[in-house]
């Protein structure tokens, strides 16, 4: 009886512990089963240098592989520093937006041993600015590119000349020094921006270069910059958008991204059709379908090199003029420090970016590579010795450019929006959605508020009840005409008396609701206009003096200032979630989660990693489950017999 009861509790148990083997294998996840990067151990940590242009691409993709146990290190020290790292064997790559040959004396040799090329990321190189009317933030600068080629060539000195004025009608421009930033150490955007002035301002440029006793400066990396100039000189991207965040009067270049996560505006330059455009990824996209782009396979140290000549000329309304691709320089043969291991990791990494990497790139700052570069990058990839080559399926890879049906067609550039008819040369809007004006109140007065546009050309117009709003997300349109640049405001965003504007001065204090009379900072007009309307209550409304804290646009990356309530999640009137801080203005909220929402809501805010993708694959994850695996084997199938047999023994001594 003793016995048939002991062996009915073994089966059972053994029943048991079949099963939870089986539940324990569910968990794993299938990507640990099948292709994708292998265990953590199995691969060694590389380093790179160079471009700070595609620093903050280069940052986000690294932080995300280092979820599957990869880890790259790298150092934005500047296109030419990363070449001359790359061609002494201190790196394992290297980043630049310009290759090793090209007609500048200064510039390093290329390296002994076998290289290629390959783009990882598109985007624009962008002028930063930093200029103050009335005390306020002037968000919709417009620049021909002749303006901006006088500006860095020292032939406009004043926000007012009339070359710029003639392109911002109705705005206020002030009679202040024009403080051009420039880079003091050898830079792919310098490159950038020197082979525009090159191909586009020859004569221009050449004058210009002659004045500082140099025969001409061709395409180069160092920009030539006078002694007891206005000119001030600045090391790396970061160093520059730091600066211009700090000095009003300031413009610099640099990509898009750095002013975007910096919250600054950036001019919108005149293109070949004659509509001024933003560095956004779809008109970035559109300009680069004109790229030529070397395909002769025959000639390696030129192999996917890019031509921008018509991208500058390209005719399409929505194109950004200064559109570009970096590009990653590999090793293609083992040499100095540089083995089949590191060729493993490296090989990996890219596989990486050049698939799921490029959905973050719009966020960014930048924009995705079209199908075409991918579809070359990737041949470029299996050149790296040691790698494991991998069969990507590239219309699984979520790039915004891809249609998966038709590869052959360029989604991102064949949806992007035509422009708004205030960008077309010569509108006159008025200077509007030019100036963010300031929260302001007179206690006697009706509710409304006034919306100021991020870097738009709409109207703005009123808002519902809920006083003025912060700038918007990207798209949509601002109630009261036209569009916005930086998106709708239709009731969302609203800040009560004392609230902050993200990106410009705080507000004003004072009781909620009224009007009030402020001097139009654009043409100097005194007027009476709508302020915060009812008790400004709501997830981003601050009540007079409320204090304010710093966050991060999840969806953007942009760095802003909103009141404490809003950060902290505080709800509106009316109930109801509206949505994560920086979602979409269709979808009710405003970048930053700045103000009340009309109707109530909650406004979750908060800053969060820009990264969110998370795996398990080859990481410390995998380890914990097999370890959790082995660990419940052992003790439910070793241990109990062990036990059973101490305890029989105990029993019979």
């Amino acid at each position: 009886m003793r016995t048939n009861l002991a062996g009915a509790v073994g089966r059972r148990r053994r029943a048991a512990v079949l099963k939870l083997v089986v539940v324990l294998a569910a968990l794993l996840p299938v990507g640990l089963l099948s292709a994708g990067p292998a265990m953590a151990d199995d691969y060694v940590s590389i380093t790179g240098s160079g471009s700070s242009w595609a620093a903050n691409a280069l940052s986000d993709w690294i932080a995300n592989i280092r979820q599957q146990g990869i880890s790259i290190n790298y150092n934005d020290n500047g296109s030419s520093a990363g070449r001359q790292n790359f061609h002494d064997n201190t790196v394992d790559f290297a980043v630049s937006e310009i290759p090793y040959k090209f007609d500048d004396p200064n510039e390093v040799t290329p390296p002994a041993g076998s290289y290629a090329y390959m783009p990882i990321v598109a985007g624009g190189t962008a002028f930063m600015y930093h200029l103050e009317i009335g005390g306020q933030l002037f968000t919709n600068l417009k620049l021909t590119q002749a303006a901006v080629a006088d500006i860095f060539t020292n032939n406009v000195h004043y926000w007012d000349d009339p070359e710029i004025v003639a392109s911002n009608p109705g705005v206020a421009l002030p009679h202040s020094s024009i403080i051009p930033i420039a880079r003091s150490d050898g830079s792919g955007t310098t490159a950038e921006i020197t082979s525009w002035l090159n191909q586009q301002f020859s004569s221009k440029w050449n004058a210009y270069c002659g004045s500082l006793k140099r025969s001409s400066c061709g395409v180069t990396s160092f920009f030539p910059y006078p002694d007891n100039s206005s000119f001030v000189a600045q090391s790396s991207s970061t160093g520059s958008a730091e600066y211009i965040k700090e000095n009003d009067g300031t413009i610099g270049y640099d990509e898009y991204s750095y002013a975007k996560l910096s919250g600054y505006p950036v001019a919108k330059i005149l293109n070949a059709a004659g509509y001024f455009a933003l560095p956004t990824a779809q008109n970035d996209a559109v300009a680069l379908t004109a790229a030529k782009i070397n395909t002769n396979q025959n000639d390696p140290a030129h192999y996917l090199t890019q031509d921008l000549s018509d991208v500058y000329t390209n005719p399409d309304p929505r194109t950004y003029p200064l559109s570009s691709y970096s590009y990653f320089i590999v090793p293609t043969q083992v040499a100095g420090k540089f083995n089949n291991d590191k060729g493993k990791t490296l090989g990996a990494f890219a596989y990486y970016f050049l698939c799921e990497g490029q959905q973050d790139a719009d966020k960014l700052g930048y924009s995705p590579l079209p199908v075409n570069l991918v579809q070359a990058a990737l041949e470029q990839v299996s050149k790296i010795p040691g790698v494991d080559e991998q069969s990507i399926d590239i219309a699984n890879c979520g790039n915004p450019t891809f249609d998966g049906k038709h590869l052959d067609v360029n989604l991102l550039a064949q949806n992007a929006p035509q422009p708004d008819a205030c960008d077309k040369q010569g509108a006159d809007c008025g200077g509007a959605g030019g100036v963010q004006q300031p929260a302001t109140t007179d206690p006697n007065g009706a509710p409304g508020g006034v919306t100021p546009a991020d870097s738009g050309s709409g109207g703005g117009g009123a808002a519902p009840a809920g006083g003025t709003t912060a700038p918007a997300a990207a798209g949509g349109a601002a109630p009261g005409g036209g569009t916005a640049a930086g998106g709708a405001a239709a009731g969302a965003g609203g800040a009560a008396a004392g609230g902050t504007v993200a990106g410009a001065k705080p507000g004003t204090t004072g009781a909620a609701g009224g009007t009030t009379t402020v001097v139009d900072p654009n043409t100097g007009e005194v007027k009476t206009v709508p302020t915060g309307g009812g008790s400004g209550s709501g997830g981003g409304g601050a009540a007079a003096g409320s204090p304010t804290k710093t966050v991060v646009d999840p969806e953007t990356g942009e760095v802003k200032t909103v009141p404490v309530s809003a950060a902290t999640g505080s709800s509106a009137t009316g109930g109801g979630t509206v949505g994560t801080a920086g979602a979409s203005a269709a979808a009710g909220a405003v970048a930053g989660a700045s103000g009340t929402v009309a109707g109530g809501g909650t406004v979750l805010a908060g800053a969060v990693p820009v990264s969110t993708s998370t795996s398990l694959s080859g990481g410390v994850g995998t380890n914990a489950l097999i370890a959790l695996l082995a660990l419940t084997l052992v003790l439910t199938v070793a241990a109990p017999p062990l036990v059973a047999r101490l305890v029989s023994k105990r029993r019979s001594s």
